[in-house]
């Protein structure tokens, strides 16, 4: 990772057994940090065209169903190399939604496609503040094009998140990690 996050703490890593519904965190976010720094690489999904997503909880609540607010960009080129473009993609905005964050859509299940980026959570821990995010991901669809992704918001809750899961739309997480730091 580049940039002038500071000092990254390695706190978590889950790694696909190939067979996943779900990648839980359910430990270590709290207010030792101000800023949080996931970071998954490779995540395959079992159906073709699903949605990359993530979703939190306030502590003490379950469901991953917080209310949040985003918007989403993205850059493509396919592999054919005769279509590009940058677009802004309405379809992936949200407003008031309490269901999964999309962080990248239409991934492909080939043997080659997959989702690889980071999310930032910020202040995760406040009990004044709503919870500012923003995510960076490339994907390999489902159309053989390439995608650079940008997608920011904001979670719309005051209380403190201790919860974090990452999922598909629909099928398994068939292989990938996902790495969750803690940034000084």
């Amino acid at each position: 990772y580049q940039g002038n996050a500071g000092s990254l703490m390695p706190l978590a890593l889950f790694t696909s057994d190939g067979s996943d519904d779900t990648f839980d965190f359910t430990s270590g976010i709290d207010s030792t940090y101000s800023e949080y720094l996931f970071i998954f690489n490779s995540i395959h999904p079992e159906t073709d065209g699903a949605e990359f997503q993530w979703q939190c909880n306030v502590a003490g609540q379950s469901g991953y169903n917080e209310t949040h607010t985003s918007t989403h960009f993205q850059a493509a080129h396919n592999e054919g190399d005769s279509d590009s473009g940058l677009s802004y993609t309405t379809s992936m905005d949200a407003a008031q939604s309490t269901g999964g964050i999309i962080l990248n859509t239409d991934i492909g299940n080939d043997g080659d496609q997959t989702c690889s980026g980071y999310l930032h959570l910020y202040n995760p821990s406040s009990t004044t503040f709503v919870k500012h995010f923003m995510s960076r991901s490339n994907r390999y669809d489902a159309g053989d094009y390439s995608s650079d992704n940008f997608h920011a918001g904001y979670v719309n809750v005051t209380g403190a998140i201790d919860d974090v899961q990452f999922k598909y739309s629909t099928g398994e997480i068939q292989g990938g990690t996902i790495g969750m730091f803690g940034v000084h």
